[in-house]
Formats: C-alpha cells, sequence, structure tokens
C-alpha cells in the first residue's frame, strides 16, 4: 500500500506549518479506498493516515468481524479510512473527530461512496470526549479506534465517553502503535481494565501495534 505514515506522533500537538495534501489508495479485501490527507488547518494527528488504521481494518476483515447492518461509531476518525471502511462493509456508521477535522474527513466519505450509493450512508459528526457524549446515543454493536491513545490528559475524557456509548453487549476494537512517550500502555493497562473487560487480540511486535477488544463491564 502506498501513502502510509509510521512516523510517532511529536510529543506536542504534531501541527504543519503548511497547508497541503496527498490522495493515496488503499485496497482492504478487495475495497479500493482514496483517502486524501490533508497536512495543515491545525489538523495535526487528524491529518494522516496512521497505520493502526490499516491494522485494524485488516483485522476486522481477517477476522470476519460481522459489520453488515451493525451500528458503529469510530472515535477519533481522523483522514475516515478505518470508518469508511466499516461503511463499505455494509455497517451503519457514524465517524467522529473535533470540529477542525470534520471538513476533510466528510469529503474523503464523499469520494469513496459505492458506485450504487451507500445502502446506509455514513453520518460525520462532532465529538469531544468528556464533553459532547450525551448527545450521542448508548447502543452502538461496535466502537472502534485507531492511534486515538496519546495524550496521557484526555484517558478519563475517552473513559467516560466509552461507558457512556456501551451498553452490555457492545464491542469495542482499539488499535494502538504502542508508545511509551505517550504512556499508551497505562491506558489499557489501568485505565480501560477499571470499567472494561479487556484482551489483547493481536501484536505486532515488528511495528510494535496491539489490537485490544473490549467490553463494559457489567
Amino acid at each position: 500500500m502506498n501513502g502510509e505514515v509510521d512516523d510517532p506522533f511529536p510529543v506536542e500537538d504534531c501541527l504543519f506549518e503548511e497547508t497541503f495534501s496527498n490522495e493515496s489508495v488503499y485496497n482492504l479485501s478487495g475495497h479500493e479506498l482514496r483517502i486524501k490527507q490533508v497536512f495543515g488547518a491545525n489538523l495535526g494527528v487528524a491529518a494522516p493516515v496512521w497505520e493502526a488504521a490499516i491494522h485494524l481494518s485488516e483485522y476486522l476483515a481477517e477476522r470476519s468481524v460481522e459489520l453488515e447492518g451493525k451500528r458503529v461509531i469510530e472515535l477519533g476518525a481522523g483522514a475516515g479510512l478505518l470508518g469508511v471502511f466499516a461503511a463499505r462493509l455494509g455497517a451503519e456508521v457514524t465517524l467522529t473527530d473535533l470540529p477542525v477535522a470534520l471538513p476533510p474527513l466528510s469529503a474523503n466519505v464523499d469520494a469513496n461512496t459505492p458506485p450504487g450509493g451507500w445502502p446506509s450512508p455514513p453520518r460525520v459528526l462532532p465529538l469531544s470526549w468528556g464533553t459532547d457524549q450525551p448527545h450521542f446515543p448508548s447502543d452502538w454493536d461496535l466502537v472502534l479506534g485507531a492511534d486515538i491513545i496519546y495524550l496521557p490528559k484526555t484517558f478519563p475524557l475517552l473513559i467516560e465517553t466509552l461507558v457512556h456509548l456501551c451498553r452490555s453487549g457492545t464491542e469495542m476494537f482499539f488499535c494502538s502503535k504502542m508508545r511509551k512517550e505517550h504512556r499508551t500502555h497505562d491506558f489499557y493497562e489501568d485505565y480501560l481494565p477499571a470499567r472494561f473487560n479487556v484482551e489483547l487480540v493481536q501484536r505486532d511486535e515488528q511495528q510494535n501495534i496491539n489490537i485490544y477488544k473490549a467490553t463494559l463491564r457489567t
């Protein structure tokens, strides 16, 4: 695949001084996705397609995770590869991120509309963790996130958001590059297990990328 990004998040905000874009083509389980990455405009880490999004997309397809007809919400969707892929597999997808990221995210959703149209058009909505979750329902089938665990100050806000979004039976899949400088391990070993049952389902030693499955503790 071309256009893959493997650089770690900078410690700060990862802002780009100039605005430019490129379009990359990703072939996932027979689906060709064209994703434009817009760098600049204060998009920061929402701009690139991170390797974790590709890993989790491939995992969902290879492990035959049932997506057709499922109500799916993606947190921190960024450029939208993961959520768009889930929608192409038949899920009813809501892609969320901070307001600044929504215009290029919406453009990528529109650019990947199947020839016959979406069975269920994806929605793109703003969601700031710890603030906006009451505006969302609590009956999702699947919650997805790829490389969204990198700012320790947001960990409690994310947990608060996840507790609201999930019901008994909701499955969550998260994929992260395990960066020590961002305390990614702490989130999965301390924060998430406090409220959720957590299972490491895939480990890529070479790229230091983990995929976790979690369900709400009842």
